[in-house]
């Protein structure tokens, strides 16, 4: 073999494993979008939920006005965080509502009747399994940030990867310490 065959084809082996690590890229870089529309889904659903559920609970809290007054408050903010694209934002709109959500479930355990209506108990079931998705939601769009960060960091990809110009994804946490406490809710 002449040197130059050689020298051929080690380019065409360097010039297909560019394109696989690409392509591997890409790959990964589709999947966390996909992941984070799927968080997009879920919080849509919540967003959705939330004004039912607060015009059937109004008349029974009146006492909670304050607590159905910021969960509309943090609904709205999380709302325009989610159409922005401001992850960071989303990631502590969304918990803040979460945590007065909560609030709103202790709220409801209080009140016997609320409870027994069967409305509200439809409701909160929806509420909770949807809760229980967006956790499932977020668990999978850090597991692709998480592979995706990885293969874009890893020698030799993150010579070609920077190259590329790819950039890390950011997980989606709590931004703020007091979103990890426990809600208490005082009557």
């Amino acid at each position: 073999m002449s040197l130059s065959l050689i020298l051929l084809i080690v380019a065409g082996l360097f010039v297909i494993w560019i394109i696989a690590v690409y392509n591997g890229l890409i790959t990964l870089r589709n999947r966390v979008k996909e992941a984070w529309s799927d968080i997009d889904v879920q919080l849509k659903r919540r967003h959705d939920l939330i004004p039912n559920l607060l015009e059937s609970v109004k008349g029974y809290l009146k006492h909670e006005k304050e607590l159905l007054e910021n969960i509309t408050a943090s609904r709205s903010a999380a709302m325009d965080a989610q159409r922005s694209g401001d992850t960071l934002g989303l990631a502590k709109a969304e918990g803040q509502l979460g945590q007065l959500l909560g609030g709103l479930r202790i709220a409801v355990e209080a009140y016997p009747d609320l409870k027994a209506n069967t409305n509200i108990a439809q409701l909160m079931d929806e509420l909770s399994d949807t809760e229980n998705k967006i956790m499932a939601a977020r668990r999978f769009y850090n597991g692709q940030v998480r592979d995706f960060n990885t293969k874009l960091q890893v020698f030799p990809t993150n010579i070609i990867g920077s190259m590329l110009t790819f950039t890390a994804f950011t997980f989606f946490e709590i931004e703020d310490p007091k979103e990890r406490e426990n809600v208490t809710v005082k009557f």
